[in-house]
């Protein structure tokens, strides 16, 4: 047994006595004071998440460790207005098409080739700019009566870059979530910002080699499921991890017991939990 200092809570240390890593714990007679200005439901380390099938929205009910429902998050779809956007995306894409490939007809074929990227563009930009927004909402429960944070997605055309912002009922802005699509090429990663533009945080995914697999098989039957690490500082310290169970139905785990002073915001954590499953359509 080996006393430590407070800062070394939740982390994984070797024993000089025999060499094993154990991760230190907590001392279980010392409570922690609730966090001024937090809702009872985030003040914790680990939150239990699982999406609710067969839905239209995208809804998760979000457990505490032992189990007992916290929250309920919901983020709507929009199926029948996506929907009129792509039809109207089409009809406007062959509109510019017919108008750019009348004149050469007869080489149609060869100057499509040439003209396809900005055709694609052109449906790109019309069917995004015709999609409602899809902001999150996170409840107390599924009466949703009472709302305590909501994710406010900023744009509607996102080329390479796309923003989202924490904001409590009230409307104050709590953080910002970006995520630059060419980065997912490689290896996923979400940035976390004030709003101000300072960085707090990256979600990133677990292993460059894992990445790269997932990118040729896929999730591999769930056994390349994408899990993150929850880094920050320049020597990009690991503070929590968001995992996906294997299991029949989607169930995460959002982990910030390296995080034992809670530096972090956890309504922020929580919002980007959310958004590393949605948002990244898993």
């Amino acid at each position: 047994m080996y006393e430590l200092r407070r800062e070394y809570a939740g982390r994984l240390l070797e024993c000089s006595s025999c060499g094993r890593h154990i991760r230190a714990g907590y001392l279980p007679n010392a409570p922690r004071p609730p966090v001024p200005g937090v809702d009872p439901a985030f003040d914790r380390d680990v939150f239990l998440l699982r999406e609710r099938v067969l839905t239209i929205r995208s809804k998760y009910e979000v457990w505490a460790e032992n189990g007992s429902p916290i929250l309920y998050v919901e983020r709507p779809t929009y199926p029948v207005r996506t929907l009129i956007a792509y039809v109207v995306a089409l009809f406007t894409t062959l509109t510019v098409a017919r108008w750019i490939l009348g004149p050469f007809s007869e080489e149609g074929s060869a100057l499509l080739v040439l003209v396809f990227p900005l055709i694609a563009f052109v449906f790109l930009v019309v069917s995004m700019s015709l999609r409602p927004k899809r902001h999150v909402t996170i409840y107390r429960d599924d009466s949703r009566r009472e709302t305590l944070l909501r994710v406010l997605q900023d744009q509607r055309i996102a080329v390479l870059t796309r923003t989202y912002t924490v904001v409590v009922p009230s409307g104050q802005p709590l953080a910002t979530l970006r995520k630059t699509y060419l980065h997912n090429v490689v290896r996923k990663r979400w940035y976390v910002e004030t709003p101000a533009g300072e960085p707090l945080a990256m979600a990133i995914e677990d292993s460059i080699v894992l990445s790269l697999l997932r990118r040729v098989l896929g999730v591999f039957f769930g056994f390349l499921r994408t899990n993150f690490l929850l880094v920050r500082g320049a020597d990009e310290a690991v503070f929590g991890e968001f995992n996906r169970k294997f299991t029949l139905f989607d169930r995460y785990v959002l982990d910030l017991s390296a995080d034992p002073d809670r530096v972090f915001d956890r309504r922020v954590a929580l919002a980007l939990g959310v958004m590393l499953d949605t948002g990244e359509r898993r």
